[in-house]
Parts: C-alpha cells; sequence; structure tokens
C-alpha cells in the first residue's frame, strides 16, 4: 500500500512548482511591462540611468535598445562618455563583434584623452580578431584585424595587453602561412588535370613567393622539394625553344634544396630527379643539334640550287627622238 505522506508531499511538491511558475510570470510580465513604459519614455535621465542598470545586470539588448533613445540626447554631455563605452561593450557581449569593433574605434577617436581609450583601442583590435574566419575562408577581415592589433601596439607599447595582442598578431599571421600553404597545394593538384602547364608555372611561382613571405615557415622543405619535382615536369612539357632553360632550373632549385636541407627526408629523392633532368636535357641537345645541322644543310642545298645570282644589265638608253 502506497504511503499517505508519500502522497502528500508529492501534491505539495506540486502546489510549489505551480506558485513559482506564476510567481515567475508575474515578475516577467511586470518587467517587459517597465521596459515597455521606458521605452515610450521621453525622461532621459530615466532612460540613461535605466540603460546603465540593464547593462550592469548583463540584459545587454535591452540595454542597447535604451541607449539608442539617449545617447543622441546627451551627445556632447559629461554622461556620453560612459554610455558609448558601455554601448560599444553591450554589442561586444551581444557578439556583435564587428559593430562592437566600430563603436570601440569611434570612443577612441572621440574620447582618446580618456582613461578608457587605451582598453577601447585594444577592444576594437580584439573584437576584429574575435571576427576573423578559418584559415579556408577570405582573410580581408583577418588583415584589417592586424593593421588594428598593430595601431594598439604602437599607440600602447607599455600595455598590459602587449602580450595579448602579439600574441593575436602571431595567431592571425598563422592563418595566413595555413592559407597560403593550402592555396599551393591547390595549384599542386591542379596540375594533374588536361592542361597543367600554366598550373606548372603558377606552382613555380607561388612556392617561391611562399618562401619569402614565410621564410620561418614549417611547410618550406615541403615545397621546397615541391618545387623542384614540379620544375621538371614543366621542362619535360615545355616548348622546344624553351625547354632546355626550363631542365636548367632544376638543376637551380635541386641544389638550393641539398644545401638548405641536407638532413631532409626528401633529400634522398632530389638526386633521381637531378638525374631524370640531365637525361632529358642530353636528349634535348642532341636532338637540337640534329635539327640546326639539318637547318644548316637544308639552307646551303637551297642556295647551291638556286646558283648564282645573276648580274643585272644596265639599261639601255633609247635613241632620241629629234623633231625637225
Amino acid at each position: 500500500m502506497i504511503n499517505p505522506l508519500y502522497l502528500r508531499l508529492q501534491k505539495m511538491k506540486i502546489k510549489i512548482s505551480n506558485i513559482l511558475s506564476l510567481l515567475l510570470l508575474v515578475v516577467l510580465f511586470s518587467s517587459c511591462g517597465k521596459f515597455y513604459k521606458l521605452e515610450k519614455s521621453t525622461n532621459w535621465e530615466e532612460l540613461y540611468e535605466s540603460a546603465n542598470n540593464y547593462y550592469n545586470e548583463g540584459e545587454f539588448s535591452k540595454a542597447i535598445i535604451l541607449y539608442d533613445k539617449v545617447l543622441p540626447v546627451i551627445r556632447g554631455s559629461e554622461k556620453a562618455e560612459l554610455a558609448d563605452f558601455n554601448y560599444a561593450y553591450s554589442h561586444f557581449r551581444m557578439k556583435r563583434y564587428i559593430e562592437a569593433a566600430g563603436y570601440f574605434n569611434t570612443f577612441y577617436q572621440t574620447y582618446n584623452r580618456s582613461p578608457l581609450a587605451e582598453e577601447a583601442l585594444f577592444m576594437n583590435a580584439y573584437s576584429l580578431y574575435l571576427d576573423s574566419p578559418d584559415y579556408n575562408l577570405d582573410q580581408k577581415s583577418s588583415r584589417d584585424a592586424v593593421n588594428a592589433i598593430q595601431l594598439f601596439i604602437s599607440r600602447f607599447p607599455q600595455s598590459d595587453s602587449y602580450e595579448r595582442a602579439t600574441s593575436m598578431i602571431e595567431d592571425l599571421q598563422k592563418r595566413f602561412e595555413e592559407k597560403a600553404y593550402q592555396e599551393s597545394l591547390l595549384y599542386l593538384r591542379l596540375t594533374n588535370g588536361l592542361y597543367p602547364g600554366d598550373f606548372y608555372r603558377a606552382c613555380i611561382i607561388n612556392f617561391q613567393n611562399f618562401a619569402k613571405d614565410y621564410p620561418d615557415s614549417k611547410y618550406n622543405e615541403e615545397l621546397a622539394f615541391r618545387l623542384v619535382e614540379v620544375s621538371l615536369s614543366y621542362g619535360e612539357r615545355s616548348v622546344f625553344d624553351k625547354k632546355e632553360d626550363r631542365l636548367n632550373d632544376v638543376f637551380k632549385f635541386g641544389e638550393q634544396f641539398k644545401r638548405r636541407y641536407p638532413e631532409s627526408k626528401y633529400f634522398g629523392s632530389v638526386d633521381p630527379i637531378l638525374k631524370k633532368a640531365e637525361t632529358e636535357l642530353v636528349a634535348h641537345k642532341k636532338l637540337k643539334k640534329e635539327y640546326e645541322e639539318a637547318l644548316a644543310k637544308a639552307k646551303e642545298e637551297e642556295e647551291k640550287e638556286s646558283g648564282p645570282k645573276a648580274e643585272l644589265k644596265p639599261t639601255e638608253k633609247l635613241p632620241e627622238i629629234i623633231n625637225n
């Protein structure tokens, strides 16, 4: 048999739950009613205080709505500085990073002598940093973030946020590097298509530019080896009059790789590529020599068949006709 006390406790819990739900609804409707009245209010002092209260309570969406109403009224007053700062932070807390960056930047431009100016400029950069995409997407906003961070560092080199700012730049630079590396691999994959010629050339240019842009990258060793491989393929498929120069590039890139990476795991793979390039070059030079000899012989035979050029006879003068 079920204990009656157990049933009474269950009923009591249900009643308490219902009462709490009712109280919550009352508070909710009361709060909504209060905020609705504030939205309609024209008392800017009340709006200002309420906006600050909502901000301090973490109700940032409500704070933004009230700041939007009061800021145009208090612009230029002493109260505007704190309101503008909180307004920017409200957008940041709502994860509206682009808007927040703009408002922090505006704050800094307007109140550059304020004690809050340093934080505002940092938050402008930090907001842009948080909005920057992964490496596989367009990095324009990331470059904007780098510029903003560099501006902060130059303006406040003694800031407590200096190390944090430099670490953000390092992280963004890694994204640029990763994107450039992936683009290099994309060009490499495209050489397996139906028309690889242009992509071989793009690979060679891209790999060399990567090494210039990211001299300390962990990917340089791999791309330097790929450069040797690609230059051989490019040379093998080149038109006759450019073949020799492009095959000579294989030796140049191969020797560069061996000097820079003597301990590389790719080191043993370079010599077979150079040997293949040498075989291709010797065959090309032989063919070139045969072609030049055949061309010279054909020219000589053509001159023999045409014979010496006949001398031109001087033009005879026509007899003068004398009219009597």
